[in-house]
C-alpha cells in the first residue's frame, strides 16, 4: 500500500465516464430510448428521453459516432451520473 508523505494512504481514482458516455443529468424515468446497439449517430441526434420534476430531458449524442452501449429501458429510475449510452467516434 502506498502512503503520502503524511502517512495516509491515497483516495482510489473513481472511474469518471468518458467523453463517449451520455450519463444521467439528474434522477429520473427513462420515458423513450431511441438508439440501438450499432446504430450509426450524429452530433445533437437524441438517444433516448428522461423525465426528472416533471421535465423531460433528451440525452443527446455527444459526438457522431456508432452506439456501443444502451443501458436503458423505457420505465426504469437512473440515478444521477448513471451511464445510459456509449457512443463511440469512428
Amino acid at each position: 500500500m502506498t502512503t503520502t508523505h503524511n502517512g495516509v494512504p491515497p483516495v482510489p481514482a473513481v472511474d469518471e465516464p468518458t467523453d463517449d458516455a451520455v450519463t444521467a443529468p439528474m434522477p429520473g424515468t427513462v420515458l423513450d430510448v431511441r438508439a440501438k446497439v450499432g446504430e450509426s449517430v450524429r452530433a445533437g441526434d437524441t438517444l433516448g428521453v428522461l423525465e426528472a420534476m416533471k421535465m423531460e430531458l433528451a440525452l443527446k449524442a455527444p459526438h457522431d459516432g456508432t452506439v456501443t452501449t444502451v443501458d436503458a429501458t423505457a420505465g426504469q429510475q437512473v440515478a444521477l451520473g448513471e451511464t445510459l449510452f456509449v457512443v463511440e467516434a469512428p
